[in-house]
Order: structure tokens, then sequence, then C-alpha cells
């Protein structure tokens, strides 16, 4: 079995750029872009703080009916990883107010461009 080229820099250069717009898009609460972001597929999924989505179509639902607070937050920690030319992860924490969490993000290249296809969010717990 051959390995794929870790972080070939052209194409951590994409995957850099759609986490970004996903980040912006969160923090504007912009559905539209949010939607586009994941993959249409009845495979995606998305783990949230408290809720599983199974399918683009619950993914979507979710996001048309979930209330827009303030969602400014700081991400640290981030590490993207490229693997070859179609597949990367990219990981987080962020922390807003003082809320301190972490994400997850599986991505693909499809024939549309690069998309979520699994995605998990979860809060850590509170330092003491």
């Amino acid at each position: 079995m051959s390995h794929a080229e870790i972080n070939a820099p052209e194409v951590l250069q994409e995957v850099q750029a759609a986490f970004l717009r996903y980040e912006k898009a969160l923090v504007e609460n912009d559905v539209q872009v949010l939607d586009e972001l994941f993959w249409d597929s009845a495979y995606t999924l998305r783990y949230g703080v408290s809720e599983n989505l199974y399918g683009y179509k619950e993914i979507s639902e979710f996001r048309a009916s979930r209330p827009a607070p303030a969602l400014n937050r700081e991400l640290v920690n981030t590490m993207i990883t490229t693997y070859g030319q179609d597949f990367a992860t990219a990981n987080t924490e962020f922390r807003r107010d003082h809320v301190h969490g972490r994400q997850s993000q599986t991505w693909l290249r499809t024939p549309q461009g690069w998309r979520i296809v699994a995605a998990h969010v979860s809060l850590m717990p509170k330092a003491t």
C-alpha cells in the first residue's frame, strides 16, 4: 500500500480556505453557506452538543430551526491535515464567553468542491 502525501501545500491551502469559509458562515449564521459545505448525502452526520443528526436533510433542518445567538468565538489549537488530494480532517478548540469546546470535521473533495462528511461538536469540562 502506498502512502498518501500528507499536507500537500496546495491541498492544505484549499482545505484551510474551506474551513475558514465555514467558520465565517457559522459565526454569521449564514445557513445557506453552512448547508452548502456539508455533503448532500444520507451518509453525512453531525454529532452536536445535544443532538445527533444523520444525513444531510437532518443537518439542514437543524440549521434552519436553530436560534442564532451571538456566535462569535475564538479558535485555538486548530489542526488541519490533508491526506492525498481528496481527504482531510480539521480539528479545533473554541472559546466563547465562559464556554470551551471542541470541533472536528472530516472533509472530502467532491465534484462540487470540499464538503464536510462528518462533524462533531462537544463541550470541555469547566476547569476547576
